[in-house]
C-alpha cells in the first residue's frame, strides 16, 4: 500500500473552494501512486466550530460525488472532514470513499471539552478502512485519549492515521503523543495537519509519519500544502508541496 496524509489550507466555511482544493491535493497524490489520502478535520470546511451548525451535511451530500468518482476511477481510498448533522446534533466527522463501495462515516468519539457546546459525541465506530481493512482513524483529540488507540490496536489495526487541526503550539504535543502510540502498539502512524488561519489559531502543519518503531521518518514543514506518502512495503517516502 501507499498511503497518503495531507496538509492543506482551509478557506473558512468556502465548501466548494475546499473540494477544489481537495480535488488538486487528491490528483498529486494519485500521480505519486497513493491508494489511501486522508485530509485534515473539518478540512472541507475548516474548523470553524461556530459555523458547523450551518454548514453541517451528510455522506450523501452531491456536492461529494467527484469524490466517489474519483475513487471508484483511481482505485483510491479518500477521508474528507466535515460536520455531519443527525437528529441528536453536529458531529465532527470524516466521510469515507472507497473504491465501489458505499460512504462511509466516521465521526468523532471523544470530544475536547471546548467542543461540548458545538458537537455531540458519537457512538459506535466504522471499523478499519483502506485496501487490506488495517487502518484506523483518529480525529484529533482522540489521540490524547488512551482508550481510542488501544481499541484500534485490538481491532486489528496496523496503521492509525490522526486527522487534526493543530495550532503552532499545539502540534509538538500531538508529534509526541502519536510517536508514543507507534512505539507503544509497533503501528505506523500518520498525521494530516493543516497550515494557515483556522479556527481563530495558526495552524501548524508538520503533517507527519511514524514507522512501527515509533521513530519519525518524515514530515512537511509548517507553511506549504502538500502530501507525504509512505510506501508500506519498502518504507520510501515521498514528499510533494504546492
Amino acid at each position: 500500500m501507499k498511503i497518503c496524509v495531507a496538509q492543506t489550507r482551509p478557506i473558512k466555511g468556502y465548501i466548494q473552494t475546499n473540494i477544489s482544493n481537495h480535488k488538486k491535493i487528491i490528483d498529486l497524490a494519485v500521480f505519486n501512486g497513493a491508494d489511501t489520502v486522508i485530509f485534515p478535520e473539518l478540512s472541507i470546511t475548516g474548523y470553524e466550530p461556530e459555523l458547523s451548525k450551518e454548514l453541517a451535511t451528510n455522506q450523501d451530500d452531491s456536492r461529494f460525488d467527484d469524490f466517489q468518482m474519483i475513487a471508484d476511477t483511481k482505485q483510491i481510498t479518500i477521508g474528507v472532514g466535515v460536520p455531519t448533522k443527525n437528529n441528536a446534533g453536529i458531529c465532527i466527522s470524516m466521510i469515507i470513499f472507497q473504491p465501489n463501495k458505499a460512504r462511509q462515516t466516521y465521526s468523532k468519539q471523544y470530544l475536547h471539552p471546548d467542543e461540548e457546546e458545538f458537537f455531540i459525541s458519537a457512538q459506535g465506530h466504522t471499523g478499519l478502512i483502506g485496501k487490506n481493512s488495517n487502518i484506523a482513524l483518529a480525529v484529533c483529540y482522540e489521540l490524547s485519549v488512551p482508550e481510542h488507540s488501544e481499541n484500534a490496536f485490538k481491532s486489528g489495526a496496523e496503521f492509525y492515521i490522526a486527522s487534526v487541526a493543530k495550532s503552532v503550539k499545539q502540534v509538538d504535543k500531538a508529534i509526541e503523543r502519536l510517536s508514543g502510540i507507534a512505539t507503544q502498539y509497533s503501528m505506523t502512524v500518520l498525521m494530516s495537519n493543516f497550515v494557515g488561519q483556522s479556527g481563530g489559531m495558526e495552524c501548524g502543519g508538520r503533517t507527519s509519519i511514524w514507522n512501527n518503531k515509533g521513530l519519525l521518518v518524515g514530515e512537511l514543514d509548517d507553511t506549504n500544502e502538500g502530501v507525504i506518502i509512505i510506501d508500506t512495503e519498502t518504507q520510501e517516502l515521498i514528499k510533494k508541496t504546492i
